[in-house]
C-alpha cells in the first residue's frame, strides 16, 4: 500500500480519536482501532463504525468516552459479552477488551478469556481484518500488522491469519464472510483458504439461519452478486443453505434439443438487475424468478422443453423458502411472490401486440410495483441473439410508454371500482351474496378492458345494465 502512514494520519486527525486516546491514557489502558475500519481506511471506503480494542476493560473505556462526548452520546453495555457501544450522530463506536478464545466442536460460542493484543489479532477471521493502529499518545498512529494484511489488500487476497481449517471449524460463519468479502470487494480467496471452506462446509449447520441469511443478503447486495453465488456453489455451501437454487443447475438434451442452464441464467439476470436497482427484495425476486423450473420441466416432441406455469408454482414455493431461511414472512415476502408470479406478463406482452386492455390489467395487478416489475423483466432478457434482445427491449419501451398514457387517462394503478359493494346492495335490495361480487367484478373488468371509462357515472350505468341481464329488480 502506498502512503500508509499518510492515510492513518489523515483519519487520526479527527477529534473522536483524540478523545478516545485521552480517555485511554487517563485510565492507563492500551487502546487500538482494529478490524474493518482499518481495512476500509486503506480501501478508501467510508465507514462510521469503529471497533476499539483495549487491553483491559472495554466497558470501562466506553463509559469514559461516553462521558467525554456528553449528552448526545448513547451508551449501551453488554456485560455478558464484555462489550459496549457508544453512538453519536456521526459515529458508532464498539469497545471490547482484548481476548483469546477457545471453542468446542459443536458450538460457535467460544470460551473467552482476557488476552493480549497479539492474541486478539490471532483470533481474527482474515489478515485484512487483523490490522490495528494504536491510539495511545506515545505510539499514536503506529500500525500493527502481524500477518502482512497490507500486502493482502494490495494483492486483493482473502486469507486467514492462522490455519484455515481451525479458523472455519471454530466459527463456520467465517466461510460465508470470506465469500461475501470476495463478492463485495472484488477480492479472490487464497486457494488453501478456499479449499478449507469445502472441507468444513457441513459445519455451517451450527450457525443460526438468521446469521447465515444476513451474509447471503450482503452477497445479494454486492456489485456483482454472481461472484458470491458461484463461490458458494463451488465450495459446496450452496447445496446446504439453498438447495432449491442448486436444483436449477445443469442442461439436459433430448432428441438433440437442450435447454439453457437455469442456474447460470438466474445469476445473469441478478447481475443485470443489480446494475439498475439496489432494492434487496427485487434482487431476491430475480434470484427466485425461475425457482420452479426444475419442478415444471417437461419435454414435448413438438414444443421441445417447456416450463409451463413455473411463475405460479414459484410463487407458491416462496413462503416455504422464506420460512426455512428465516426471511421475513410479511409484505416483503408478498412483494417477492408478486414479482415472481407476474414476471412473465410483460415478456408475453412484448412478444405480442401490446393492447391497451393488457396494459391496464398489468397496471392493476402490479400496482405501485409496476416499475420494479419492468426492471426485472428487462434484466430477464439474456438471449445471445442480438436481434431478439433488440426486439424485446424495443417492445418493453412501447409497454412503458403505453403504461404512462393509460395511467394518465384511466388512473388504473391501485384503483378500486367506482361503485362499491354497499351501493350495489342498496340499489338492488341485496344482502351480502354472490350476485354482489359478480356485478362488482363485471364493473372492474369493463374498466380494465376499456369497455367503460374509470368514472362513477359510467360505472353506475354499467351496473344497471349488468343487473338487468342477471334479472335483478331494482329496489322499489
Amino acid at each position: 500500500m502506498y502512503y500508509v502512514q499518510e492515510e492513518i494520519d489523515k483519519h487520526l486527525s479527527w477529534p473522536v480519536f483524540h478523545l478516545i486516546s485521552d480517555a485511554a491514557d487517563r485510565l492507563g489502558l492500551e487502546c487500538y482501532v482494529i478490524g474493518g475500519y482499518v481495512r476500509d481506511l486503506f480501501l478508501h471506503r467510508p465507514s462510521k463504525d469503529i471497533d476499539i480494542v483495549t487491553v483491559g476493560s472495554g466497558i470501562g473505556l466506553a463509559r469514559a468516552v461516553a462521558e467525554k462526548l456528553g449528552p448526545d452520546a448513547r451508551l449501551s453495555v453488554f456485560k455478558n459479552f464484555g462489550t459496549a457501544q457508544v453512538r453519536t450522530a456521526a459515529w458508532e463506536l464498539e469497545f471490547v477488551g482484548a481476548r483469546r478464545e477457545s471453542y468446542s466442536h459443536d458450538s460457535r460460542k467460544p470460551v473467552v478469556e482476557d488476552g493480549t493484543l497479539e492474541e486478539d489479532q490471532d483470533r481474527r477471521d482474515f489478515t485484512v481484518n487483523a490490522m490495528a493502529f494504536c491510539l495511545n499518545r506515545e505510539r499514536y498512529g503506529e500500525l500493527l500488522d502481524p500477518f502482512d494484511g497490507l500486502s493482502d489488500l494490495e494483492n486483493l487476497r482473502i486469507v486467514t491469519p492462522l490455519d484455515p481449517d481451525i479458523t472455519f471449524s471454530d466459527d463456520p460463519l467465517r466461510m460465508m464472510r470470506a465469500i461475501r468479502f470476495a463478492s463485495q470487494l472484488g477480492f479472490f480467496i487464497d486457494p488453501d483458504t478456499f479449499d478449507a471452506i469445502g472441507r468444513n462446509r457441513e459445519r455451517i449447520d451450527i450457525i443460526s439461519k438468521e446469521r447465515t441469511v444476513d451474509e447471503l443478503n450482503k452477497i445479494i447486495l454486492s456489485p456483482k452478486p454472481s461472484v458470491g453465488f458461484e463461490l458458494l456453489d463451488r465450495s459446496g455451501l450452496l447445496e446446504i443453505i439453498f438447495p432449491e437454487l442448486c436444483a436449477l443447475k445443469g442442461v439436459e438434451t433430448k432428441d438433440g434439443i437442450g435447454h439453457k442452464d437455469n442456474f447460470a441464467h438466474t445469476l445473469t439476470v441478478l447481475d443485470r438487475l443489480s446494475r439498475t436497482s439496489g432494492n434487496l427484495w427485487l434482487r431476491w425476486s430475480a434470484l427466485l424468478h425461475d425457482i420452479a423450473k426444475p419442478a415444471t420441466k417437461r419435454f414435448d416432441r413438438r414444443l421441445g422443453w417447456t416450463f409451463h406455469n413455473h411463475n405460479f408454482i414459484g410463487e407458491k414455493m416462496i413462503p416455504g423458502i422464506f420460512r426455512r431461511m428465516k426471511l421475513p414472512m410479511n409484505e416483503k415476502m408478498k412483494y417477492v411472490q408478486k414479482m415472481v408470479a407476474l414476471h412473465m406478463r410483460p415478456i408475453n406482452l412484448a412478444d405480442e401486440e401490446v393492447t391497451d386492455s393488457a396494459v391496464r390489467r398489468l397496471l392493476f395487478d402490479a400496482g405501485d410495483d409496476t416499475d420494479d416489475l419492468m426492471k426485472l423483466c428487462e434484466a430477464d432478457i439474456t438471449s445471445k441473439n442480438p436481434e431478439k434482445v433488440r426486439r424485446f427491449l424495443e417492445n418493453f419501451r412501447t409497454v412503458r410508454e403505453k403504461m404512462v398514457d393509460i395511467e394518465e387517462k384511466d388512473r388504473i394503478r391501485n384503483f378500486q371500482p367506482p361503485v362499491s359493494g354497499e351501493e350495489i346492495m342498496e340499489t338492488f335490495g341485496l344482502l351480502p351474496s354472490p350476485p354482489v361480487g359478480v356485478i362488482k367484478e363485471a364493473i372492474k373488468n369493463a374498466i380494465l378492458d376499456g369497455v367503460i371509462p374509470n368514472e362513477y357515472d359510467a360505472a353506475v350505468r354499467f351496473m344497471h345494465r349488468k343487473a338487468a341481464e342477471m334479472g335483478l329488480p331494482e329496489k322499489g
